[in-house]
């Protein structure tokens, strides 16, 4: 099929919003978020100019890594000077804001619109606390692909896009065998921990994954099957180079880009930075939605929260942007950019690029979505069972001592 036209769809949103909204009187909103790089740019602009068209002020305050955008976003709000709308994930990561009462919900929209009749229901359990919305969902992302550089992957000898996790340590061996980067990856905590996520969604499957991050069963937890996937988590961290401890995620994808390196795992969001260096799927990358093609489809996302405000006409705007969010053509057009998957399951999925469709395929089988651990845990809960995932993937730690420590990360209290 024929890649989208991205202008295209930017303008048929803003057109579908300036005719479909009323005019705001140049309301100022102040928007923090964590999309930096050039096609997460590009997707918020998709947003900002629906709200422009609508006679708003958008005021982008955009804080490179999602851990700093967040803690300014917290500061602001709890010192009292919150912005208008902030970027949080599709996980209990501003749960804590609602129980102090500093989020303003948007029930008004939500009910109006009908969310509750077409969104997921992994999404709706996080935007939706004690019968009150506090959050407008942007897309649906999954942390459980893999991406391929098909002219690293030829130069290789690697014939065909692995689909077994022994055929990855196979095309990995003679990625390395041929002097490139077998495996890209940015050594954060949060790429770390989304590694693990990966392997267990892939290795383990389904039904171990949700026993071990949604039941915490210490059975599973200290069992052969995940100390199969954790062996298998550590292997993987033996194909990375030397540059990549503190390397951001799309200068990882810039190395497949460049056909530098030859796989990369991360969430869907990197197929926005194949788009942006006009790269075309099948041709100069592949992309697997897990290496099988049939595993765990591991459900993340953005959404946008609104503090409370005093200002009457921001929070009018923030129902406003609540309700830009949900459009169905300012859905496609973020998602073409961002590339994510729509978080409405109505959208026409035709203007989507193969792996868009794909995920779009895979959002509307139900039995493959599974939460992202944030979905699950706490804060504290996902920050102890990260510290312990880093520490492993960085350093000599006996496997069985790494069951015992997310054991007891993960111990339910």
């Amino acid at each position: 099929m024929t890649r989208p036209n991205l202008r295209r769809l930017a303008v048929a949103a803003t057109l579908a919003l300036s005719a479909a909204l009323p005019a705001l009187a140049q309301t100022k909103v102040e928007v923090i978020h964590w999309w930096t790089s050039g096609s997460e740019a590009g997707a918020i602009k998709a947003i900002a100019d629906a709200y422009r068209a609508t006679g708003g002020v958008w005021v982008d305050t955009s804080v490179a890594i999602s851990e700093q955008a967040r803690a300014v976003a917290v500061n602001r709000i709890v010192g009292g000077n919150p912005p208008a709308v902030a970027q949080f994930n599709t996980t209990k990561q501003f749960h804590d804001l609602v129980e102090e009462g500093l989020l303003a919900p948007i029930d008004d929209v939500a009910n109006r619109e009908g969310w509750d009749k077409f969104l997921p229901e992994l999404v709706l359990n996080s935007i939706r606390v004690k019968g009150h919305y506090y959050a407008a969902p942007v897309n649906i992302h999954s942390t459980s692909w893999f991406w391929f550089s098909m002219p690293a992957l030829k130069k290789a000898g690697v014939a065909e896009v692995p689909t077994t996790f022994d055929d990855l340590f196979v095309a990995l061996d003679k990625l390395k065998a041929a002097g490139l980067i077998p495996l890209a990856h940015g050594g954060q905590t949060w790429q770390d921990a989304m590694m693990f996520t990966t392997t267990l969604s892939n290795v383990g499957g389904k039904e171990l994954y949700l026993k071990v991050l949604r039941d915490r069963d210490p059975k599973a937890i200290l069992g052969e099957d995940l100390k199969k996937v954790l062996l298998s988590y550590k292997r993987l961290q033996s194909y990375t180079d030397r540059g990549a401890p503190g390397r951001n995620w799309n200068d990882a994808t810039a190395l497949l880009i460049a056909g530098k390196a030859g796989v990369q795992a991360m969430g869907d969001w990197a197929k926005g930075e194949f788009l942006l260096a006009k790269q075309v799927p099948g041709k100069d990358y592949a992309c697997r939605a897990g290496i099988t093609g049939k595993g765990a489809y591991v459900v993340q996302g953005d959404v946008l929260v609104f503090p409370k405000n005093k200002d009457a006409a921001v929070s009018k705007a923030q129902q406003q942007i609540a309700s830009i969010a949900l459009n169905p053509t300012v859905q496609v057009a973020f998602s073409a950019k961002k590339g994510s998957v729509p978080v409405r399951p109505d959208v026409d999925a035709s203007k989507l690029d193969p792996c868009g469709q794909e995920g779009v395929a895979i959002l509307r089988d139900k039995t493959r979505l599974v939460g992202n651990p944030e979905m699950y845990l706490s804060p504290d809960e996902n920050g102890a069972m990260v510290d312990v995932l880093t520490n492993y993937w960085n350093r000599n730690i006996p496997v069985e001592k790494v069951q015992k420590d997310l054991l007891n990360a993960l111990a339910k209290r």
